[in-house]
């Protein structure tokens, strides 16, 4: 068994002994990968991005195609902005260095699995001037309040953190949000900050 496979079976077992979460399947492959996402319907995919037959952050818009609500986080060995910003382009919830503790993979599931961005604050700051601007292009009409999670959203801010910035519930958060990511096409948080960006509709980038 080389590296690969055994950091993913212990990463699997990690996650399969946590008793809110159950692994619907492992595959070694982006092909793999595109089968258990048809056969499985997961929540969460943790997606590595060096795969046997190609790119794992090449493969997230195939594999959304198959299931759009998937929330995508990518497992890097590097953590070069490029890749990053390439991730967060292509619709990733977030990504994990697989240096970090199993403790901070399993939370990084779980906050994926409710619909938030699995990268730290100051990550955020310093990937969201790196995005691709687009001149022109059809902006989304948002609303003011709409607007405002964005800003709070580009700062690294939770979705707790923003209820209760703007004294409203951690619900009416998510509907926005959930808005929000119709209104520009996203499948995750962090797509909806790396559409608008690209789109001019965050102050300040």
């Amino acid at each position: 068994m080389d590296d690969h496979q055994m950091f993913a079976a212990s990463l699997a077992q990690a996650l399969q002994a946590e008793p809110d979460l159950l692994v619907v399947g492992q595959g070694a492959s982006i092909a793999e990968a595109r089968d258990l996402m048809a056969s499985t319907a997961p929540d969460v995919v943790l997606l590595d991005h060096r795969l046997p037959d190609g790119d794992g952050v090449g493969a997230i818009a195939d594999l959304h195609a198959i299931r759009p609500s998937a929330k995508i986080v990518v497992l890097t060995a590097t953590t070069s902005d490029r890749l990053l910003v390439a991730a967060m382009e292509a619709g990733a919830a977030g990504f994990i260095a697989k240096t970090q503790r199993l403790d901070d993979v399993i939370d990084g599931v779980r906050a994926a699995a409710q619909g938030e961005s699995v990268v730290s604050a100051k990550l955020l700051t310093r990937l969201l001037p790196r995005l691709r601007r687009q001149s022109g292009g059809g902006r989304a009409e948002l609303t003011e309040r709409e607007r405002e999670i964005l800003d709070l959203l580009a700062r690294g801010l939770s979705n707790a953190d923003i209820a209760e910035q703007l004294t409203i519930s951690v619900h009416t958060v998510r509907n926005h949000v959930a808005n929000l990511s119709a209104k520009l096409g996203a499948h995750s948080k962090l797509e909806v900050l790396s559409i608008a960006v690209r789109e001019g509709l965050v102050e300040g980038i």
